[in-house]
């Protein structure tokens, strides 16, 4: 091994700027996504020297780092990445050294990780000699331009009304999400959809923190029933790049189900964002969750990349 792994807090934001700028571009070119707001949130996170993680040197020069965020029991694999012409076991060596970190950690029970960025099984044997569960997820597209929207969608339950979003949907949609996954796959994956005060702090982190691209009310809808005033479904979508949305959830309640709830959301969202000028949409969904593909797949989106979700829990030792 030809480089150091030192800590990530020892380094201030400008020396991590070569890196992250290669990175942003890597996002744009295999996912269409404007990175650089996320990376200037990490260089201010990093300028207060409180982020958790390493850093890879090699011949004197920042190769690649890895970092993490802690949230109550559980730790967050956040990212890593190398330069290009780095060696190629920088990245490995950088989970290693973070997986070993935080697997000894007192009070840290659960670690779970999402690298998007990542094509599928590039760093599999790395988490997999950890003791980490791996689930393959899709990253699909749907071309604006070419879709067509419905040639005929069923009319909606009657009593359900579809809205734009409002911020008084905030609450009554960490009610729905946390009903919604109750023993679901996904649930498994991320424990934030296993409560309403967990399915609340994954809201705010979509609607009111721009770390996963910009949230954008207009094309974001809502169903909600008439009668009680409760959510029968509903999708949140971000805009990522200018001309490119992604939704960053959509679920429709259990006893609502199998009425084409999820494509009157999906090509609402699609419709909205088409006559706004925008060119893509995009969505992220877990490969085992062949009902949500199937939808995706018959509303016109395609598969344009794949990447791993991991999971790790003390309690399987």
């Amino acid at each position: 091994m030809q480089f150091e792994i030192l800590d990530l807090r020892h380094f201030s934001a400008s020396s991590l700027r070569p890196v992250l700028d290669e990175e942003s571009r890597l996002w744009s070119d295999r996912l269409c996504w404007d990175y650089r707001t996320s990376a200037d949130l990490l260089l201010q996170y990093l300028d207060s020297r409180v982020l958790p993680g390493y850093v890879a040197v090699e011949n004197g020069r920042i190769a690649g780092y890895v970092f993490c965020v802690y949230e109550e029991h559980k730790a967050i694999i956040g990212d890593v990445f190398s330069l290009s012409d780095a060696s190629a076991e920088v990245e490995s060596q950088l989970l290693r050294h973070l997986i070993e970190l935080l697997r000894h950690s007192p009070g840290i029970d659960r670690i779970e990780c999402q690298l998007l960025l990542h094509p599928h099984g590039l760093h599999a044997d790395v988490f997999r000699e950890a003791g980490f569960k791996l689930f393959r997820r899709l990253f699909m597209e749907l071309d604006l331009p070419k879709f067509k929207g419905p040639l005929s969608r069923p009319a909606l339950p009657k009593g359900v009304v579809l809205s734009s979003w409002r911020e008084n949907d905030f609450h009554p949609t960490g009610y729905l999400i946390a009903d919604a996954y109750s023993g679901h796959l996904d649930s498994f994956i991320n424990d934030q959809y296993r409560s309403v005060a967990g399915s609340l702090r994954f809201l705010h982190n979509i609607v009111r923190f721009p770390g996963c691209g910009l949230f954008d009310p207009p094309s974001s809808r809502t169903l909600t029933r008439a009668a009680d005033g409760a959510l029968a479904g509903m999708l949140l979508c971000s805009r990522v790049r200018e001309d490119i949305g992604h939704v960053t959830q959509v679920c429709v309640a259990k006893d609502q189900r199998r009425l084409g709830l999820g494509a009157c959301l999906i090509e609402e969202c699609a419709e909205n964002l088409r006559g706004r000028g925008f060119r893509g949409l995009t969505l992220t969904v877990t490969e085992e969750n062949t009902n949500a593909v199937e939808l995706y797949r018959r509303v016109g989106f395609t598969e344009k990349h794949s990447f791993d979700a991991m999971v790790w829990d003390r309690s399987w030792r």
